[in-house]
């Protein structure tokens, strides 16, 4: 059974040396006022948060594996063995409070904070976390645009942990095209309304590890216009509230059925049919998908946290299998053994240092990010609100994609270190791999989410987020080009970064081109986020190493783990960096080399498909 622990030091690395946390969030009267950001008081909350994921999680991974979820007649979901007790144990430790706002019963913890617990839940559960994950998001959205009736009623019990939450969005003929959407709800009169209709893969839809669900519903209003600018947000209750605020009668809401899935067998994926079901209005009418954006943006970095975590996992596993398995000699020989250890051959080992330096990359991308949510929901200075909250909407599309992209590579590449036993349900290492698959497909499409950030956040306004980036990667670029350490990664790292500006310039006039302009954007957008994500990579990787050699220089590495920090930074920069020449010149070969002949190639033809 594949074991975890929680990288607390790397943790620990980023939070308060790399990006020196708990400064600037003293800066935030927010956290000053509530003692949450304490930089002992945040270390001894993830030492906690490590012992929980280590104790109680990883030992349920396997048993949700295997077990799944099941579903009775009535369309009651039972979760696997284990899951129910681990859940209680969460809640009444005050996980689920853990960054909520203090009105609502919340600990005001740092965002910070609870990013890091999440990827340790991923690593060790996937499944099981994506329970009081899914909770997060609703908590979020009606925080922000809830009606002080709905979030005084709905908040303390989601903030609690007694009630949990979901987001209602995919219909069986509407995907990443919500405009499609035919959920129907109708004005009941009385402040309430019936909503009807079906949506499906709907994560943590139904089961038993709490009283009531909350799903927040995507629906159109009976004359509202149709496409995206007509749907309206709304919550349902599996349980309808009583007078009192507890658990009152069911609502008309069923789990008509559980997706049998390639992965996250633990949890449940529920289709779930709405039948006159009474809900109440999130937010303004018609501005349903603004009001969903911000569940989805949460649910999206932490999808990215699960493509963070399960690599995490996977490389921890195949670390320790590297350094066991003997086979074959290596010149010179290491082992008085019949063979040597398999971490000493260079393939393994370029494997191994693969998932190092995408899982440490990311973890500080996922850190940043998190940070700089802080700074823009509690920051004092508005202009370093906006400023955050920029960066924060540019980088949300790499966060989710690159790093579920990477997460997946890193699961692939520890399950091949095990050779044949990598395929073998017993070490664990093929769970890995499926489970991270999905971090590509839901929460809309690693392509979706390469056309937002080429479209939406970067062509739309100009480049204008972009060039704030791109002055804080040359503003570090000059500053440290001429470092002895460095240098050579600072100079390739600029190159790039100045080639990324010129390709966002090409593909933008390719863009202003007339007809076909939108196929040129839609043909680069793939290839331009994860050349962009390494740019991204590229500059934390320099930030780690400048830090770690500090540390260094000043005799501060009584373990190695700065030397580390250095020596995988040069991997990074010598073997997986180099990927930006070949996306370079796959963006700039444009649509053309998909205009094919349809009869030809597909067996297909637009006037037939029009027909």
């Amino acid at each position: 059974m594949p074991t975890y622990k929680a990288p607390l030091r790397d943790m620990k690395f980023i939070m308060n040396e790399l990006l020196d946390a708990p400064a600037q969030l003293s800066q935030m009267p927010f956290y000053t006022t509530n003692e949450t950001a304490d930089a002992d008081l945040m270390t001894q909350v993830l030492e906690e948060a490590a012992r929980f994921v280590e104790t109680e999680l990883v030992p349920l991974n396997r048993v949700g594996d295997q077990e799944g979820c099941t579903r009775d007649e009535q369309g009651n979901v039972t979760t696997p063995t284990g899951f129910k007790a681990a859940y209680r144990k969460y809640r009444e430790a005050g996980w689920t409070a853990l960054d909520a706002d203090p009105a609502y019963g919340g600990q005001g913890m740092p965002h910070l904070v609870s990013n890091m617990l999440v990827e340790m839940m991923c690593s060790a559960n996937v499944a099981w976390s994506m329970y009081p994950g899914l909770s997060h998001g609703a908590y979020s959205a009606l925080h922000a645009v809830g009606s002080d009736e709905l979030k005084n009623l709905y908040l303390p019990k989601i903030v609690s942990g007694e009630w949990t939450g979901t987001m209602c969005l995919t219909e069986p003929h509407a995907g990443t095209d919500l405009g499609m959407i035919r959920t129907r709800a109708t004005d009941n009169g009385d402040g309430s309304y019936s909503v009807t209709g079906t949506k499906i893969f709907i994560s943590a839809g139904e089961h038993d590890m709490a009283d009531n669900i909350v799903h927040l519903v995507l629906a159109r209003l009976e004359g509202s216009p149709e496409g995206t600018k007509g749907i309206s947000l709304f919550v349902v209750p599996k349980f309808v509230p009583s007078a009192e605020g507890g658990v009152g009668e069911r609502n008309g809401v069923v789990c008509g059925s559980l997706e049998h899935k390639m992965g996250i067998h633990g949890n449940a994926t529920a289709v779930l049919n709405f039948d006159g079901a009474k809900g109440w209005l999130v937010g303004e009418v018609n501005k349903g998908m603004n009001h969903m954006f911000i569940m989805m943006n949460a649910a999206r970095l932490g999808t990215g946290l699960q493509g963070l975590g399960l690599g995490e996992g996977a490389y921890q596993n195949a670390l320790v299998y590297a350094k066991d398995r003997i086979q074959m000699r290596h010149t010179p020989r290491v082992s008085s053994e019949p063979a040597d250890p398999i971490i000493v051959h260079p393939d393994v080992r370029r494997m191994l240092l693969t998932g190092k330096a995408y899982t440490e990359a990311g973890r500080a991308l996922a850190m940043w990010l998190a940070l700089s949510i802080d700074t823009e929901h509690h920051h004092p200075d508005e202009a370093r609100r906006k400023e955050a909250a920029d960066l924060v909407a540019l980088l949300t599309p790499i966060a989710k994609a690159f790093m579920t992209d990477n997460g997946f590579h890193v699961a692939v590449q520890s399950q091949q270190i095990y050779g044949g036993h990598g395929y073998i349900q017993e070490w664990g290492m093929e769970q890995f791999v499926r489970d991270a698959r999905i971090g590509q497909i839901y929460e809309g499409t690693n392509g979706i989410q390469a056309l937002d950030l080429l479209g939406r956040k970067v062509l739309m306004d100009g480049g204008k987020k972009l060039q704030k980036l791109a002055g804080t990667l040359q503003e570090f670029a000059e500053a440290h080009e001429d470092d002895e350490h460095i240098g050579e990664y600072v100079n390739q790292l600029g190159k790039a970064a100045q080639q990324l500006g010129s390709l966002t310039m090409v593909i933008g006039q390719k863009a202003m081109g007339g007809e076909g302009g939108a196929d040129e954007v839609n043909a680069a957008a793939v290839d331009y986020l994860r050349y962009f994500g390494h740019v991204v990579y590229g500059y934390l990787w320099a930030r780690m190493a400048k830090t770690a050699q500090e540390k260094i220089d000043a005799g501060a590495d009584r373990d190695g783990f700065y030397l580390a920090k250095v020596q995988t930074a040069r991997f990074y920069f010598a073997k997986l960096f180099p990927e930006t020449k070949t996306l370079a010149a796959t963006i700039k070969a444009g649509n053309e080399p998909l205009a094919v002949d349809d009869q030809a190639v597909f067996g297909w033809e637009a006037a037939l498909a029009l027909a």
